[in-house]
């Protein structure tokens, strides 16, 4: 029996750990990442930079949530999305926490050092430090535009893959960049709008609670348009072709039907399928990128 009992201990420890990575939205990124990767040859991509360059980038990825759980913790045991996460219930400490963060964090960089190149590493040190300490330590609770400017570090995986096979920035990646930044508000501002009253106990100023439901649906509408336009960039910079236009179309429309359906009022729940749409809409077009850059090789 207490062997058992040990052994359960242990496994809901590392399921703990692993909770703390966020790896829902690490295989979000991931999948961005590796966008990035491939859009960036036409040649293939080595092996060791897309297993390495991807594992480092997680890594610290991971490292910048668990960073996040910290010092969110108080708030996070006040909101019902949050209140059974690891340091909200005392499961994981914090001091073992930020030394689980830390321990990510310089493997993470050690293989894209050691497996990319030293841009790589910097830039995504830069993120790193964008989403866990100005995004996390001070702009979620300084200002309702917290996401527009803390959506920047969430917004540069593609980046990362890109310069971890090419080992510089170019118009390319920053236009990919360019599109989970505009995807960013509409996104969490349909989030923010189905958790406002937990926000406001939290005492966080997201914008539903700041300005109020009605402000946030029309610039969810607004941000939904400027998406839409820079979505359709890659096409009209010749970084994809009609299969990614025709997607990218078909996708955004569909976005800004939701967006208007949650400015209207007109069903229930809008806040929630907006924000569940957003994410296979990033998904989605990130996939059509894909599909249309390797059919125009093969073609």
């Amino acid at each position: 029996m207490t062997t058992a009992t040990g052994e359960q201990h242990r496994q809901a420890l590392w399921r703990d750990y692993l909770e703390l990575t966020k790896p829902k939205v690490l295989v979000l990124m991931l999948i961005t990442s590796l966008v990035g990767m491939f859009l960036a040859t036409r040649a293939g991509v080595p092996w060791a930079v897309l297993l390495f360059g991807n594992l480092g980038i997680m890594l610290c990825a991971g490292g910048a949530a668990v960073v996040n759980h910290v010092v969110d913790r108080r708030i996070d045991a006040l909101m019902a999305r949050t209140h059974r996460r690891p340091i909200a219930e005392g499961r994981v400490s914090p001091a073992a926490a930020l030394t689980f963060a830390a321990l990510l964090a310089i493997v993470g960089q050690a293989l894209l050092l050691t497996f990319t190149n030293p841009l790589a590493a910097w830039l995504t040190l830069a993120s790193l430090l964008g989403y866990a300490v100005i995004y996390t330590g001070f702009l979620k609770r300084a200002t309702p535009q917290n996401i527009v400017i803390g959506g920047l570090a969430g917004a540069a995986p593609p980046l990362l893959g890109w310069v971890a096979v090419t080992g510089h920035v170019s118009a390319e990646p920053l236009l990919l960049v360019l599109i989970i930044f505009a995807w960013t508000p509409p996104h969490f501002w349909a989030l923010a709008i189905h958790r406002k009253e937990e926000y406001a106990k939290a005492d966080i100023p997201m914008l539903p609670v700041t300005h109020g439901e009605r402000y946030t649906k029309l610039h969810i509408v607004l941000y939904t348009c400027v998406l839409l336009a820079v979505s359709l960039m890659p096409f009209v910079i010749k970084m994809s072709g009609m299969l990614y236009l025709i997607c990218a179309g078909l996708l955004g429309i569909r976005f800004l039907h939701w967006a208007l359906v949650l400015y209207r009022g007109s069903r229930p729940h809008a806040a929630i399928h907006t924000f569940k749409y957003s994410i296979w809409y990033l998904l989605l077009l990130f996939i059509a990128l894909l599909v249309d850059h390797y059919l125009v090789l093969n073609l």
